[in-house]
């Protein structure tokens, strides 16, 4: 697992999120960045899910409250990489995100997300991640 290798993952990544927020939400394309099985970690819970139709459709949900609350973009901007073996590794994937409301067209918050990443047969997939509250963030700029 390379670092060129993790960046063109989440180029990808930020391709895809770029695609849904103009409304082409494709989840099965999405859904094949991640694990079979994954874990998630925030200050409001840990949960575990799984890959299938209904993460697919809490997905294409998700993009739909995304655009509903105004978010014009999601962009990558660093990413920092901690090995954990040669088929494991943390990505610390510094985002930002645009939003645009009635208040202010454009709104740029900044945040972090830990992202658990493993190799097999050659492709990356995301098996867990770590954020902050990201409802919390979005009170705190007016967004919502």
């Amino acid at each position: 697992m390379t670092k060129n290798m993790i960046e063109n993952f989440f180029k990808r990544y930020e391709g895809f999120f770029a695609q849904s927020l103009n409304g082409e939400v494709d989840a099965k394309e999405m859904a094949e960045l991640y694990a079979r099985e994954f874990i998630a970690a925030s200050p409001i819970g840990v949960m575990a899910g799984k890959n299938n139709s209904e993460f697919q459709q809490v997905m294409a949900q998700g993009y739909e409250q995304y655009r509903k609350i105004g978010t014009k973009g999601m962009r990558v901007r660093g990413i920092r990489v901690s090995p954990i073996d040669e088929l494991h590794c943390v990505a610390h994937v510094a985002w930002t995100a645009t939003y645009a409301n009635a208040n202010n067209p454009s709104i740029e918050i900044d945040f972090d997300v830990h992202y658990l990443l493993q190799e097999l047969k050659g492709k990356l997939h995301i098996f867990g991640w770590v954020s902050g509250n990201e409802e919390e963030l979005l009170k705190e700029y007016g967004v919502i």
